[in-house]
């Protein structure tokens, strides 16, 4: 027995001597205690909890290299490869979790829709539900500040850009042609349905080395990865019909839609400032197949839309008008992929294609072309840490454009060009902490028509001023070739440049944004010719300038009043460019001084409806009035519209809807045409440029047909 208890007090003593005590102390990096830390050992069960004051202690069994691990809520993990016998006394300052609630974001210069984004200012239900934007997603987008009412457009101008210096593109592959075909002084709208997109980004400036050749903007549109569930949608409106179908099996969906549009029935109830022979009439269809792949998302789109209208278009100088009729067709194909390569590797790469045709007839000139253009893109993103993320990589555009005019007067005319462009870019996101944020990239652009090359180079810095605000900062210089309409006729010209600098504050707080954003544009060598619109004949050159500078306003609430949310947009614009036939540097037709919108949503739970308005303000636009001496020296009155809709819940799944655009009738003037000669008294008589109509309707039934009995179309209207 003696013998025996001596075995076992040797064994206990042995067992004690083998144990290794691990010590050390957990902080903030500002030497503050982290109470409650846990740390222990990889793969034992060995560990504790950090005390009060941040200092732990436990003993271990086990030798030689070990990892000690240390985390700790919104910190990053902390890891130890060492000897077990070095880890005492350890002085442990754990770095702030950079991806955490409440980290700084990189935001200046761009507006996020969509919940995965943490500066979400509209929601895809938000964008879809504004009154007046007729489901339109560039309706939504033109009540944020920043942009410019230019209601016989439709397109979006952007910070003293005209429409052409903004581009659209969907799981970042570019859209060539991302509106309806029009006439002059008729809006357009999107060719796309807005519930294919779960996220978008409206960058008005300063936006990342990923995207080139826009001046002024770009809209990055992000379709859904994956349907919730099976489901047929019907819509039945007073100027059209559209039905729907998502189909979901094993890794793989698809959905498809199809629209018939046609304005007769409107154009019969509401006068018309304009004589159409033929209303406008389109027939569009869509589909997106996806497939999950173990690793990665594959999404295939296909679009294609046909329009066709004529119409008798007003002219001071004509008197029996101008016979315009257009014929289009537009196909737009998109293929991407995403996916993880392991190691912290992630791949993006994709295609798209787009051809339009146009069959126009403008009197007796007839006009034909073809527009193909493709671009091809590949993109590499490394993580190697939370602070630390790099990507980069190349896209190739291709373009091919020809036309062929006959006159009687000219005969034919052939143009052609092909504009190609190869592209690299690289991008670096750098977390210092959660306060501090930095991202730096560059591009390079080569244009094969134009036979330059440019480098562009991009930053932006983001600082947390407070638990619920912080400040941003952003530059990045920008190229973009010459238009279309120029490019047909001379291809020796150099790109286009502008510089922006932004300075951004952003608040955030349980509903409630307040954003702030003072920005100055320069640009240099813009495309100018002599005559009143770009032709063979012309002389071009690349002197043209300006500049850009303003401050920009949104403030958005949806906790204040119950069941109500509502925003409010306002820009102050500076702006003045030399550029196309300007004989002098002046404010351009497009640019307002002043734009404010408010728009406001109220859910009548009693009434199961969901009642919208948007009022939009604008101040008069530049004119030149030729009874002056003063180029672009006049100005129009200011604009005004108040759009109302209403959304009643028939069921769950059945919806009537109505929607009216300028309900008070305001009287909109957007720019006036002047006779081209004198009349007796030496005064040149004048027209004002009006909408076709003061008002425009939508009476419709939306039908949805589901599993879960519950899906309806309300965050399509």
């Amino acid at each position: 027995m003696k013998s025996l208890l001596t075995t076992i007090l040797l064994l206990t003593l042995a067992f004690l001597q083998a144990q290794t005590t691990i010590s050390g102390t957990v902080t903030e990096p500002s030497g503050v205690p982290i109470p409650g830390a846990n740390i222990y050992l990889d793969g034992t069960y060995d560990g504790s909890s950090s005390a009060d004051d941040g200092t732990f202690s436990f003993t271990t069994t086990e030798t030689g290299e070990q990892i000690l691990v240390v985390s700790f809520l919104s910190f990053e993990t902390y890891s130890l490869n060492v000897s077990v016998s070095e880890m005492k006394n350890l002085k442990i300052a754990l770095k702030e979790d950079v991806n955490s609630l409440g980290s700084v974001i990189l935001n200046a210069g761009t507006f996020s829709a969509g919940d995965n984004s943490k500066a979400s200012v509209l929601t895809p239900l938000d964008i879809v539900t504004t009154a007046g934007a007729a489901g339109d997603y560039i309706g939504a987008f033109q009540t944020l500040p920043g942009t410019s009412t230019v209601a016989e457009d439709g397109r979006l101008f952007v910070r003293g850009g005209d429409a052409n210096e903004a581009n659209v593109y969907i799981d970042g592959l570019r859209v060539f042609q991302p509106f309806a075909a029009t006439a002059n002084n008729i809006p357009t709208r999107g060719r796309f349905s807005p519930f294919l997109f779960k996220g978008t980004n409206f960058s008005t400036g300063g936006y990342s080395a990923e995207y080139g050749d826009a001046l002024s903007s770009v809209l990055l549109l992000n379709t859904i990865d994956e349907p919730e569930q099976e489901k047929t949608d019907l819509s039945f409106i007073s100027v059209g019909l559209g039905v729907g179908n998502t189909q979901k099996w094993k890794k793989n969906s698809l959905s498809v839609n199809a629209f018939y549009l046609n304005l007769k029935p409107y154009q019969e109830i509401i006068s018309q400032r304009v004589d159409w022979i033929k209303p406008f009439e389109s027939l569009s269809g869509e589909a997106v197949y996806r497939h999950q792949f173990d690793k990665g998302l594959f999404k295939l789109y296909g679009g294609l839309n046909y329009t066709d209208f004529e119409l008798i278009q007003e002219d001071i100088n004509v008197p029996e008008g101008i016979n315009f009729g257009l014929k289009n067709r537009n196909l737009y194909i998109n293929a991407s992929y995403k996916g993880d390569l392991g190691n912290d590797w992630t791949v993006a790469t994709g295609a798209s294609f787009a051809n339009d045709h146009n069959t126009i007839k403008i009197v007796e000139t007839n006009v034909d072309n073809d527009d193909n253009a493709a671009h091809l893109k590949v993109k590499l993103r490394k993580r190697f840490s939370n602070r630390f993320k790099l990507s980069f990589g190349a896209e190739q555009f291709l373009g091919n454009f020809k036309e062929e005019a006959s006159d009687i007067s000219f005969g034919n005319f052939q143009s052609s060009f092909k504009n190609n462009s190869t592209a690299a870019f690289s991008e670096a996101n750098i977390f210092f902490n959660k306060k501090l944020a930095m991202q730096l990239g560059i591009r390079a652009t080569h244009n094969a028509l134009l036979d330059f090359t440019k480098i562009s180079p991009r930053a932006s810095l983001a600082y947390k001023i407070a638990e619920k605000s912080q400040i941003s900062l952003a530059y990045g210089d920008f190229y973009q070739a010459p238009q279309q309409d120029i490019l047909k006729y001379n291809s020796s010209l150099d790109p286009e440049k502008s510089s922006h600098y932004i300075f951004n504050y952003l608040y955030q707080n349980n509903g409630r944004t307040l954003r702030a954003e003072a920005y100055y544009k320069s640009y240099d060598r813009l495309a100018k010719f002599d005559t009143e619109m770009p032709q063979f004949g012309s002389n071009y050159n690349s002197n043209g300038d300006g500049y850009a500078a303003g401050l920009d306003l949104f403030w958005r609430d949806n906790k204040s009043i119950k069941n109500l949310e509502y925003w409010a947009s306002y820009s102050y614009l500076d702006t003045e460019r030399d550029y196309r036939n300007y004989p002098e540097r002046a404010t351009p037709n497009f640019a307002t001084s002043h734009n404010l919108s408010v728009v406001g949503k109220y859910w009548a739970k009693d009434w199961k409806s969901l009642i919208s308005a948007t009022y939009n303000f604008a101040s008069g636009r530049p004119y030149t009035d030729p009874n002056t001496i003063n180029f672009l020296g006049e100005k129009t009155r200011t604009f005004n519209s108040l759009d109302m809709s209403w959304a009643y819940l028939i069921s769950q799944q059945k919806i009537l809807f109505v929607s009216v655009s300028n309900v008070l009738g305001f009287d909109n003037v957007f720019n006036y045409q002047y006779a081209n000669t004198p009349n007796i008294n030496g005064d040149f008589a004048r027209r004002a440029i009006r909408p076709t109509a003061d008002r425009f309707f939508i009476v419709g039934f939306f039908w949805t047909i589901s599993d879960n009995k519950t899906d309806n179309q309300l965050d399509n209207l």
